[in-house]
């Protein structure tokens, strides 16, 4: 029996290619609008874990690309993280919330729990939570900003709707007060910091998160109803003397 003569040597080859070498599968190449969707997913990632100082050569080299390529779809760091913020607050940011505030087919208490439970599913994320405390230590204006809209759209509605089930004066008779505000940023933070608990500081919650937003939101209208009626007065008509 005759053995096939022995091949040996690293120039040996088989009909593949080089013996043991595995062939590499070809490079997908992405279209510009899924390389930069990647990007900015995986920006999200990244600055959620270290926080906005992160270097966006380090953010490169764990998505596999040269740096030189990510400034091709955003020229400066800034530019990335004005995209994360509008990636991750306000493209999540809900229309639907302003109108089921607006409800009064509903009572107030149940159209505040609804609320509550649909922005917590929003918010109550790791990169979401993480990337507001971020924003704020790193004395940026993501925070601002975002507390402006927060006002604006639903914390004057809130203050509306808690007039209106009280029977109080609106907006075109008496102002809205700095102090209502500050009674509606009390329910807010308070659910807003179980997501904080719980993202930041790795503690175990004692309720679930739906009992926290009813409590919540019963201890505020436990208390407002006194406040507001000494807060929101109509003021007495002058009589203007000839």
């Amino acid at each position: 029996m005759t053995r096939p003569p022995a091949t040996s040597g690293r120039g040996a080859k088989t009909a593949g290619g080089l013996r043991g070498a595995a062939a590499k599968p070809p490079r997908t190449r992405l279209s510009p609008v899924e390389r930069e969707r990647l990007i900015v997913a995986g920006a999200v990632r990244y600055f959620a874990e270290v926080g906005f100082g992160g270097q966006t050569r380090e953010l490169s080299r764990r998505l596999g690309i040269t740096q030189p390529l990510l400034y091709r779809y955003f020229p400066s760091k800034q530019a990335l993280i004005e995209r994360v913020y509008r990636e991750v607050f306000l493209a999540r940011w809900d229309p639907t919330w302003e109108t089921l505030l607006e409800d009064r087919s509903q009572r107030l208490r149940d159209r505040l729990i609804e609320f509550y439970r649909r922005y917590s599913a929003v918010i109550f994320r790791p990169e979401w939570i993480r990337l507001y405390m971020y924003s704020g230590l790193a004395g940026m204006d993501i925070n601002r900003r975002y507390i402006e809209l927060l006002e604006r759209l639903l914390f004057r509605r809130i203050c509306l709707e808690l007039r209106a089930e009280l029977g109080l004066p609106g907006e075109d008779e008496v102002p809205i007060k700095p102090e209502e505000i500050e009674l509606v940023w009390l329910l807010h933070a308070g659910i807003f910091y179980y997501g904080v608990r719980k993202f930041i500081y790795k503690a175990k919650a004692r309720n679930e998160p739906e009992q926290t937003i009813e409590h919540a939101v019963d201890s505020m209208l436990g208390g407002a109803p006194k406040l507001l009626r000494a807060l929101v007065r109509r003021e007495p008509k002058r009589t203007v003397r000839p």
